[in-house]
C-alpha cells in the first residue's frame, strides 16, 4: 500500500492492445526484445525478457533494473488479430465496393473535411488506398484498351473486347504485391472503422468484454500498477474497455494503480463519424475519472496519427471537469538523432511504431521505462505540462453520446 501511495512499482501487469493488425502477437514480443535491448544499452539500464508461464493472453515476462530499482513486469497482448484477418477476407470486387462505401461514410457525413482541419497527415494516409486502388484499376483498364485495340485489327470476331481479359490479372498482380503497397490493407482498416458509421461490430464488442475481464482479474493481483497500452486504433478500444470497467465498479479498493497509455492514436477517425455514440460517451466519461491516469503520446513526425490532438476535446465531448488525457509529444525530430531521423523519415508505417521502439536521443518518453520502470505513470509524469502545440478546439460535427 505504501509503495502504491508513493508511486513506486516493484511488480506491474501490462496489457497491450494493438491496432488493426492481422499479424501474430509474437511480432510485438520480438519488437520489445530487440528494441528494449537497444534502449537499455543507450540509456544505461538492464532489461531482460523471458517467456510467459501459465495461462491467459499471449505475453512475456520482463525483469529490469532501472533507476536503481528492481522491477518485474508481465506484458500481455490482448489479441484481436483473428477479427482483423476475417475482415480482410474480401475479394478484389468486394474491396472496390468497400472503397465506395467507406468514401461515402466519410464524405457524406462531412467527417472528412473536419478531420482535415486537425491534421492532414492521417487524411493523406486515408486517401492513399483510395488513390492507389483507383490508379491500379485505371492502369488495368488502360492496358485492356491498348490490348483491345491491337486485337481489333485481327479477323477474330469481337477480338477487340478480348482485351478486357487483361483487367483481372493486372488487379490480381497488384493485390499479390500488397505486402509492399499496403493499399488493400489500409482500405480494409478504414472500412472496418466506418462499416457501421463508427459503431463497433458485435464480434469486436464481444472480444472487448473478454479484454475487460482480463484487466479486472489483473486488478485483483498483488501488483503495484496495471498499465493498459492502446496503440493506433487500439487506443479507442482501450477507452471503451476502461470506461466499461469503471462503470461496472470493477476496481478493487486499495488495488493497484490503473494507468492508460495511448500511443499514435487515431481516435477522431472513428469518433467523428455519426454512429460513434458509444465511443463519444466513453471519451466523455473516462476523461473526468479520478481512478485512472491517462497519458496520450503522439508525434508530428508520425503522419498516421492525429498528433497532439486531445481526442476528447477535438471530438467536442469534453466535460467541464475534464482532467485527461495529458497530451505530450514524442518529438521524433528531437529524440532521434539526425541520422536516425533521415533513415526513418519517409518510412511512414515504421514511424507509426516508433513509440514502441528505442530512441537514440531519449527524452522524457521512454516506452521501456514506462512499462518496466519503478514509477507509476502518474508519478513519472507528475507535474508535466501538456504540449504547447496541443490541439483542443472542438471540430466534430457529431457530438451525440450513447445513454
Amino acid at each position: 500500500m505504501g509503495q502504491r501511495q508513493h508511486g513506486q512499482v516493484r511488480r506491474r501487469r501490462v496489457f497491450y492492445i494493438p491496432g488493426y493488425d492481422p499479424i501474430h502477437p509474437r511480432r510485438y514480443r520480438e519488437l520489445y526484445r530487440k528494441e528494449g535491448a537497444a534502449q537499455a544499452a543507450i540509456s544505461g539500464y538492464v532489461l531482460s525478457q523471458t517467456a510467459k508461464t501459465g495461462a491467459g493472453p499471449y505475453g512475456w515476462h520482463v525483469a529490469a533494473r532501472i533507476e536503481g530499482a528492481e522491477v518485474a513486469a508481465d506484458i500481455e497482448v490482448l489479441v484481436w488479430s483473428d477479427i482483423v484477418r476475417s475482415s480482410m477476407k474480401q475479394g478484389i470486387v468486394a474491396t472496390y465496393l468497400q472503397l465506395l462505401r467507406t468514401a461515402w461514410a466519410y464524405i457524406g457525413s462531412g467527417a472528412l473535411w473536419r478531420l482535415m482541419r486537425l491534421r492532414k497527415g492521417p487524411i493523406i494516409a486515408a486517401l492513399y488506398p483510395v488513390l492507389m486502388l483507383t490508379g491500379q484499376l485505371a492502369l488495368a483498364l488502360a492496358l485492356a484498351r491498348g490490348a483491345g485495340a491491337l486485337l481489333a485489327q485481327s479477323t477474330v470476331p469481337l477480338a477487340g473486347w478480348l482485351g478486357l481479359a487483361i483487367v483481372w490479372p493486372v488487379l490480381a498482380w497488384f493485390r499479390s504485391k500488397d505486402n509492399r503497397l499496403f493499399a488493400y490493407y489500409l482500405m480494409h482498416d478504414y472500412a472496418f472503422a466506418a462499416q457501421a458509421g463508427g459503431a463497433n461490430p458485435p464480434e469486436l464488442e464481444d472480444r472487448m468484454r473478454v479484454f475487460q475481464s482480463a484487466i479486472a482479474d489483473a486488478l485483483e493481483d498483488d501488483v503495484d500498477e496495471v498499465l493498459i497500452v492502446g496503440h493506433s486504433s487500439g487506443a479507442h478500444l482501450a477507452v471503451s474497455i476502461l470506461a466499461d470497467l469503471i462503470r461496472a465498479d470493477a476496481l478493487p479498493k486499495d488495488g493497484p494503480a490503473l494507468s492508460f497509455l495511448s500511443l499514435g492514436q487515431v481516435v477522431p477517425m472513428v469518433s467523428f463519424l455519426p454512429g460513434a455514440t458509444r465511443l463519444r460517451a466513453d471519451l466523455h466519461f473516462l476523461s473526468a475519472r479520478p481512478e485512472i491516469t491517462w497519458l496520450d503520446v503522439t508525434a508530428p513526425g508520425d503522419g498516421c496519427a492525429f498528433a497532439l490532438c486531445d481526442p476528447v476535446a477535438v471530438t467536442g465531448v469534453a466535460p467541464a471537469d475534464q482532467r485527461w488525457p495529458l497530451v505530450i509529444s514524442a518529438a521524433f525530430t528531437q529524440t532521434l538523432s539526425p541520422a536516425r531521423w533521415r533513415a526513418l523519415r519517409w518510412r511512414f508505417f515504421r514511424l507509426h511504431f516508433q513509440y514502441l521502439c528505442a530512441f537514440d536521443r531519449p527524452g522524457d518518453y521512454d516506452y521501456f521505462r514506462i512499462t518496466a520502470g519503478p514509477l507509476t505513470l502518474a508519478k513519472r509524469f507528475a507535474g508535466r505540462n501538456p504540449s504547447r502545440s496541443l490541439i483542443a478546439s472542438p471540430a466534430s460535427r457529431y457530438t451525440s453520446m450513447a445513454a
